[in-house]
């Protein structure tokens, strides 16, 4: 959408900004490689970002959970801030009975993000039980070739 508003000639306006040498570098990189400034590389990232914080999937009820796409280029929900996915910990306390206590302890995390997980799965049971049984799929499709 900014893209195109930039092409429509809507107003832009300037603003500095002050990167880290290594990322100015990676993005350069990536630029180039897009065939594009590294100006408009920018500004589709910002673009870019800006979307996804205005459709927001986050249940605000949860404010430790967010979701990011895994290597399938499936969202799943994580633990913000550690990239742990809310499935792994949930997998762990039902098929491997680990006490939230145990799970805190295993992953380095306070209990009280264990709990906000779990109970993020109360509330989106159906969305990470579909993730769960998916993936079991694929496992048991690797296991036979």
């Amino acid at each position: 959408m900014w893209y195109m508003m930039c092409l429509l000639g809507v107003s832009m306006t300037r603003y500095a900004l002050n990167l880290p040498t290594q990322l100015k570098e990676e993005a350069e990189k990536w630029a180039a490689q897009q065939g594009v400034s590294l100006n408009q590389f920018i500004l589709w990232a910002v673009a870019e970002k800006v979307g996804v914080l205005s459709h927001r999937l986050d249940d605000p009820t949860f404010p430790h959970v967010t979701y990011r796409r895994g290597a399938s280029g499936q969202l799943a929900p994580i633990l913000r801030g550690t990239g742990l996915r809310v499935q792994t910990l949930v997998v762990a306390a039902r098929e491997w009975g680990m006490s939230t206590a145990r799970l805190a302890s295993e992953y380095d995390l306070p209990e009280s993000r264990v709990k906000e997980a779990l109970a993020f799965y109360d509330a989106h049971r159906q969305e990470i039980d579909l993730s769960v049984a998916a993936e079991a799929a694929l496992e048991t499709e690797a296991a036979r070739d």
